[in-house]
């Protein structure tokens, strides 16, 4: 929280350097932020909304099905659809998302806390694994919502360990699955295997796998 009130202080001494520049070098300036990562202006929670503890971005894929993906492939096939830093501003891209009950083909939404792309490449993710959850048709809309919404909350209670989640649709199954840091602390995966099981309220016989991204990507 006081890391978020920072960066806003910063964003209003930026505008205030910026109101006196002349209104030409303004305009190149607004025209030239969105290609430089580093001026993007932080997310921060609106007046009186609820933060969360971390900012968290949704992404979604989709890809032909029987076409190979390579990691650089699917990069491309990856969009972002925005990040956000309250309650409230999760539930205003919420809302107007499709459930992924209702989505078709071969599609994929994340959740990953921003800075982490949904990739096992990444920094936070390459020493990292995964609980997988296969559901049957029909139940992935719930799951997803009670899933990010524990995310969301904290209700792991495992650190910096969760780096985020994924619900995949295909054609016979959905495929839930939360990712975290390192695959190797037992009493990290068991804990959140545990909590899955409680805020999905799964069947006591649902089959819940942990797979390390490294022998994902073998």
């Amino acid at each position: 929280l006081i890391r978020l009130k920072d960066d806003d202080s910063g964003d209003h001494d930026q505008n205030e350097e910026n109101n006196t520049q002349k209104d030409g070098e303004k305009e190149k300036n607004d025209r030239d932020k969105p290609q430089s990562t580093t001026k993007r202006k932080a997310v921060v929670p609106g007046p009186a909304e609820h933060p969360l503890q971390y900012n968290y971005t949704f992404w979604y894929s989709r890809r032909t099905p029987g076409r190979p993906t390579s990691s650089q492939s699917y990069e491309q096939n990856i969009k972002q659809i925005g990040t956000f830093a309250s309650v409230e501003q999760f539930w205003r891209f919420y809302s107007h998302m499709v459930r992924p009950g209702d989505l078709t083909g071969h599609s994929d939404f994340h959740l990953f806390k921003e800075g982490i792309k949904p990739m096992w490449e990444d920094d936070a993710n390459k020493n990292g694994g995964k609980w997988i959850i296969r559901l049957r048709k029909g139940l992935a809309s719930r799951c997803w919502e009670n899933l990010i919404l524990a995310m969301l909350g904290e209700q792991f209670m495992v650190g910096e360990e969760i780096c985020g989640a994924v619900v995949s649709v295909r054609f016979q199954e959905d495929i839930i699955s939360i990712w975290n840091k390192t695959a190797s602390d037992q009493a990290t995966t068991a804990r959140i295997r545990d909590t899955l099981r409680r805020v999905l309220n799964l069947p006591p016989n649902t089959i819940m796998e942990y797979k390390t991204h490294t022998d994902s990507i073998k």
